[in-house]
């Protein structure tokens, strides 16, 4: 009896476990890779902008499993101190969140339905520059969270990038091109006129023999004896 009560819990806790674990487990001793929860804010994790202009603060977040009741926030990092600037909770992929802004010139402008939490700071200053943290948490994994640093950098105006080398490689590469065109117009007309000398040649010829038959012709008509009377 008491063999088949300690069964009997075991069976139970089995059942209870985490289903998500298990399939964790399976994953990884089948060598799947299976990816939770991400954060991210682009290839590009900084933004040079003009003072007094508005910035997209892009950010995305992925998960293997889907998501429920997931929470995001974005802070400000104040040399150290971490602003937060707006948080809110997606209850899951159809539900767009209820946003809580807490400065005046954010604005959130991302959609859960493409997993999309990102916002806008309107009307930049120099105060302004520094680093901005996307956070997320997932409860869906077991609270699972990630988070994302995009730089900010505030500058009188945008720096002028230097076209010369570019500039100069289009102009060396169109030059070849150029000079492949008319190699071959020039190779197409040489050609072009060593066949129309041929066929010249080739006329005189015929024409030469053609001659030669009605002279040889016009002699042998006149070497014939006068008939006899």
């Amino acid at each position: 009896m008491a063999t088949d009560r300690r069964n009997s819990g075991v069976f139970r806790s089995f059942h209870s476990g985490d289903v998500v674990h298990a399939a964790l487990t399976v994953s990884l001793l089948l060598g799947v890779r299976v990816w939770g929860l991400e954060v991210s804010v682009g290839k590009i994790s900084s933004l040079e902008a003009m003072n007094g202009s508005t910035v997209l603060l892009p950010c995305t977040y992925s998960s293997c499993i889907g998501i429920k009741n997931l929470y995001f926030n974005w802070h400000y990092n104040d040399n150290g101190t971490l602003q937060k600037l707006c948080e809110a909770v997606i209850p899951n992929e159809d539900v767009e969140p209820r946003v809580n802004v807490y400065h005046e010139r954010v604005e959130f402008v991302g959609s859960s339905k493409s997993n999309n939490i990102s916002i806008l700071l309107w009307n930049i200053t120099f105060e302004d520059e520094g680093e901005y943290v996307c956070f997320a948490r997932n409860p869906k994994e077991k609270n699972r969270n990630h988070s994302a640093v995009y730089t900010l950098i505030v500058v009188d105006q945008v720096k002028e990038v230097d076209t010369t080398l570019t500039t100069i490689i289009v102009s060396v590469v169109g030059g070849v091109i150029g000079l492949v065109v008319v190699v071959m117009v020039i190779k197409a007309l040489v050609v072009k006129f060593l066949l129309s000398d041929d066929k010249n040649k080739d006329c005189l010829v015929s024409s030469s023999g053609n001659d030669n038959t009605e002279n040889g012709g016009a002699a042998k008509t006149d070497t014939k004896a006068p008939p006899k009377a």
